[in-house]
């Protein structure tokens, strides 16, 4: 299993405008995605901070992702953004909820 996190400063007082655009454009759109199995996001309360998390079956499918849809769902974005969000990507090696336990790297 692969993840990505993104890292996102928030416009001031647009938490509720991007949670909805999360919950109506995103999510939906990365449910069509080849790979895809879980998204889960953190908001400061009234704040300007979030964190995205998203899941992928492999590596491929999430690089896929970053290559022909990331870039529109940046654009679907972009009236709640401040700069330009972080990216960073992980293997995951535990998961309480997807029953995934740590290996020792190689």
């Amino acid at each position: 299993m692969y993840a990505r996190s993104v890292s996102i400063r928030l416009k001031s007082g647009s938490v509720a405008e991007f949670t909805r655009t999360m919950n109506d454009e995103v999510i939906p759109s990365l449910r069509k995605q080849k790979g895809f199995l879980d998204e889960i996001v953190f908001t400061v309360p009234g704040g300007t901070e979030a964190v995205g998390i998203s899941l992928w079956d492999d590596k491929e499918s999430a690089e896929a992702y970053k290559r022909d849809s990331y870039p529109e769902v940046q654009k679907t974005l972009a009236r709640v953004l401040e700069g330009t969000p972080a990216v960073l990507t992980y293997e995951v090696t535990n998961s309480t909820f997807h029953k995934i336990a740590g290996h020792a790297a190689a």
